[in-house]
């Protein structure tokens, strides 16, 4: 009987540890309220080449909402391509430089309130110390204020070559973004809303906004951030009605993954809050692939490019798991394509780096000026990747980590892959749109 008793008693405390580690529901009042006519404003300008240096690539070439607000790419191809995700080709007239960097990341629920980190390094993120509150990279400083970090983030894309800007002398804006000018007059932003400005529609809907004043980019990031801001909400996944009291939301087998990602698998320990996102910086141990983000190396030391920081070498932010399942690749470069791979990588860091396949990046086949591989065949380089690593391995059976992918499952929302607006027939600028076909 004193068995039982014990038994009873360490089951119902494991219980009342397990729900107090567990977040609370996430609900409309995450999130700020949208106004239907900026995001409406904003869908179009998110799906218009218009603000690509040689209009030809838009902000949903990399976050479509039919790719789960991505690519689908380990690292995608930006200026110099056409078509959307693993259909886009090079385009033999204008070819890219390199891939980009680093992975595209998902955008669900980054209008939230608590989303005050933009970027894998955290290169814009909110700082009262700042100007208006949000610190931006040093040439980037903001001239207005913004509502969220999220319309800060917005100003970004445009501005750099490989992304939208385009390359060396091919346009006034990539000419602006090489000497390092975005900002005042013929700078990056002001050269886009110049553009911007001689649509008519564009014109007509921004003064509604603005009244008569000029344009200014930051009304543009406005109009962007409140468009994600409600495309991308993604609250109703089966973990979020099962803390909303729904308890057969999760099955068995689902409860028990919850346990280990709440438990002895300790996910939480960065994975944690309603989002699953300590929104901090951690160094994995991920295997490096790409081109690099240092000039004249293929190394990517993360965070410390914004801190300079030793401590921060090999640190990037922990992405949200919401909707994990059907946003991959996964990390910073997008190094594992498999979700479980991910995990495994998570349980035994350095043994995972060692013994990479890869296989496991999804890259388009081409040629490029970096060596994809420089990193990973530079045994200094790998050696510094791992000496950075953070995790302390863990070590579950097979049935536990069976039962961990099955509770990722229950984190995705059955209808995030569709877009809740999804793309317009057609946009002001009257450019077309890049698509699969």
């Amino acid at each position: 009987m004193r068995i039982w008793v014990t038994a009873s008693f360490l089951s119902l405390q494991a219980s009342l540890s397990l729900a107090s580690d567990l977040p609370i529901a996430v609900t409309q009042a995450d999130f700020p309220q949208t106004d239907e006519f900026l995001v409406d404003l904003g869908r179009d300008l998110f799906f218009d080449p218009i603000l690509s240096g040689n209009q030809n690539i838009a902000c949903a070439t990399c976050h479509h909402p039919t790719l789960a607000s991505s690519d689908g790419m380990s690292l995608g191809l930006g200026e110099g391509a056409t078509k959307l995700g693993p259909a886009r080709v090079v385009d033999p007239d204008n070819p890219p430089h390199n891939r980009i960097p680093r992975n595209a990341p998902a955008l669900f629920n980054v209008g939230a309130y608590e989303f005050t980190t933009m970027f894998h390094d955290g290169r814009v993120q909110a700082d009262p110390k700042s100007q208006f509150g949000i610190k931006m990279p040093p040439n980037a400083t903001l001239e207005r204020p913004l509502p969220t970090v999220l319309a800060a983030q917005a100003l970004m894309p445009p501005t750099s070559h490989d992304e939208m800007a385009g390359q060396d002398q091919e346009n006034p804006i990539s000419l602006a973004a090489m000497d390092g000018k975005l900002r005042g007059e013929g700078g990056v932003w002001d050269l886009l809303c110049k553009r911007i400005e001689a649509v008519p529609s564009y014109a007509e809907r921004f003064k509604k906004v603005i009244g008569d004043r000029p344009l200014h980019f930051t009304d543009v990031a406005r109009a962007l951030a409140e468009f994600e801001t409600f495309e991308f909400q993604s609250i109703n996944s089966p973990f979020d009605q099962y803390l909303r009291g729904q308890q057969n939301a999760l099955s068995a087998d689902q409860k028990a993954g919850m346990d280990i990602f709440y438990g002895k698998g300790n996910c939480a320990s960065c994975h944690s809050g309603p989002f699953q996102t300590d929104h901090q910086f951690h160094a994995i141990g991920l295997p490096q692939l790409g081109p690099g983000k240092e000039v004249g190396s293929y190394a990517d030391k993360g965070r410390i490019a914004v801190t300079g920081d030793v401590e921060d070498r090999y640190r990037f932010r922990t992405p949200s798991l919401r909707n994990v399942t059907i946003t991959g690749p996964y990390g910073h470069n997008g190094a594992y394509k498999d979700l479980e791979m991910m995990v495994r990588h998570h349980l035994d860091p350095i043994r995972s780096l060692g013994r990479y396949d890869f296989s496991q990046a999804v890259l388009h086949d081409i040629k490029l000026e970096a060596d994809d591989w420089g990193a990973m065949k530079d045994f200094d380089e790998v050696m510094r990747i791992a000496e950075a690593a953070e995790i302390i391995p863990v070590d579950l059976t097979e049935a536990e980590i069976a039962r961990l992918m099955t509770f990722l499952e229950a984190l995705t929302d059955p209808e995030a892959g569709k877009g809740r607006l999804g793309a317009p027939d057609s946009v002001p600028s009257g450019l077309p749109m890049d698509t699969f076909n």
